[in-house]
């Protein structure tokens, strides 16, 4: 080999190395992740050419459900030209200032490996686009877990409401066809207020799905499975319920109304993992829904508050829940309230249950704000100590990010 290409390679292992090192820090969860599907991002399409991969929309899923941890992408083998293309909605305009993937780190088998090329691309006009290219980056296998590698960002970053996930090629390809690994697309940013959506009520059907919801403001009250109770609120264009059955078994449920009028979701049943709950709209009469809508009174537990990250602040959007609440417990003329605030488990137990109070004490405030008696509501935070869901996924720490009203008369 001559010397020159020699020193050439070299130097290029160097600076592909110092690269590396550069763009792979420890995981960041100081900032909220605007790219997963608790927070109302939808995959709308998933494109892989002529390779037949065997991928699903609960793949799609996957990559944005707020689990760093990585997994098979493609169920079907592949080779490196193949391209996967996935195509998200975002539920508001998103300027982004970080895309990262984590946990780049590669299963000991010459059967699978993990992609290599990421790209982010992102639309304004339309999911059918145009595209133009956010992000990128060439990964490298991570030396430990808790890494993640941040994408070289494009020098324009416009406000889009669409993003395509392109993957190709594979960090160790060791045979012809191979299986190929992700872990997760992270994005942060800045996003416009998500509107209300009021896409909440009718009749929905699917295979092993068949859900009744009636919307009232932010309070949904519905059923499933023919015979089951539901409550929830919604926040933007996502609902969050949960559920009961004759025999005391729970539900929970996270739902996004689709524009063509479906809904895609996840549900998780007595305690197992979430899974999705993708069901059609249909013209069949309720059978089960409840003649009275939910109040988010006296027992409620409620979902949909949303705080600036890390702090007590109350945003903007969550004003109808907060009204829905405060109509609720004002026909409780007669109760002594408490709002009990709860959080998800990334941090310190000590700091979360002080967040947790101080999150319960905002929203004291903007109840009593609202015209309730202070001398009946107090707050108390109860941390990360009672979930009602797992932590692995943001799924989970949506719904144990809630408060609980509990009444004494």
């Amino acid at each position: 080999m001559p010397i020159e290409l020699a020193f050439s390679r070299t130097l290029a292992a160097v600076l592909l190395a110092v690269f590396s090192i550069q763009s792979v820090h420890a995981q960041d969860s100081t900032r909220n992740d605007l790219v997963t599907f608790a927070h109302g991002v939808l995959p709308v399409s998933i494109n892989t050419g002529d390779a037949l991969l065997g991928m699903k929309i609960s793949d799609a899923i996957g990559v944005i459900d707020g689990n760093a941890g990585s997994h098979i992408l493609t169920p079907k083998p592949g080779t490196p030209s193949d391209v996967v293309e996935i195509v998200y909605a975002l539920p508001a305009p998103t300027r982004f200032d970080r895309f990262a993937i984590p946990n780049v780190t590669e299963t000991p088998s010459p059967s699978q490996t993990f992609f290599k090329h990421v790209e982010v691309l992102g639309a304004v006009e339309s999911v059918e686009g145009p595209y133009t290219l956010l992000a990128s980056a060439q990964l490298a296998t991570h030396a430990e877990r808790g890494l993640e590698t941040e994408l070289t960002l494009a020098a324009d970053q416009p406000e889009v409401l669409w993003i395509s996930l392109r993957l190709r090629d594979g960090i160790n390809v060791e045979r012809d066809k191979t299986y190929f690994e992700f872990s997760e697309l992270i994005g942060n940013g800045t996003q416009q207020v998500r509107e209300l959506s009021k896409g909440f009520n009718g009749v929905w059907k699917g295979r092993g799905v068949a859900i009744e919801l009636a919307q009232d403001g932010a309070s949904v009250t519905g059923c499933y499975d023919k015979t089951s109770l539901l409550t929830g609120t919604v926040e933007g264009n996502v609902l969050r319920a949960l559920g009961k059955n004759a025999a005391g078994v729970l539900s929970q449920f996270i739902v996004v109304a689709a524009e063509d009028g479906s809904l895609r979701g996840l549900r998780s049943t007595n305690g197992a993992p979430f899974k999705p709950y993708d069901g059609e709209a249909s013209k069949s009469e309720p059978v089960c829904l409840p003649a009275e809508p939910a109040t988010l009174g006296c027992g409620a537990v409620v979902h949909g508050i949303g705080f600036d990250f890390d702090s007590d602040h109350i945003r903007q959007q969550s004003a109808p829940i907060l009204n829905a609440m405060h109509d609720g417990l004002h026909r409780e003329s007669g109760a002594t309230i408490q709002i009990i605030g709860h959080s998800s488990s990334e941090g310190a137990a000590d700091y979360n249950r002080d967040l947790s109070r101080r999150r319960a004490e905002a929203v004291v405030a903007a109840l009593v704000a609202r015209g309730l008696d202070p001398s009946r509501i107090s707050a108390s935070g109860h941390g990360e100590e009672e979930p009602i869901a797992s932590n692995d996924d943001e799924a989970g720490r949506s719904m144990n990010r809630r408060v609980e009203v509990r009444c004494v008369e």
